[in-house]
């Protein structure tokens, strides 16, 4: 199933559905990410610098992937889900 997220916050909880869903603690999600627990948390919590490199190895630790495409119209919606 897509999620479509568009903010930090809502990155971040889908990052953190997911890797309830494996059944891992981010603490064991960051050594699959070669980072700190505390980094997962910022990530998790949509914390505004989070690297861009962070992201992406989180998804491919968590074996999801990140696609662009263009934006659908139901923006007001999916923003009251997060």
């Amino acid at each position: 199933m897509d999620t479509i997220a568009r903010t930090p916050k809502q990155i971040g909880s889908t990052i953190r559905r997911f890797r309830r869903q494996k059944g891992l603690t981010q603490q064991q999600l960051g050594e699959l990410m070669h980072a700190r627990q505390a980094t997962v948390s910022k990530l998790e919590t949509g914390e505004p610098r989070t690297q861009l490199r962070i992201l992406l190895d989180a998804l491919a630790a968590l074996d999801l992937e990140l696609v662009i495409r263009p934006r659908t119209s139901a923006s007001a919606e999916i923003e009251e889900l997060f």
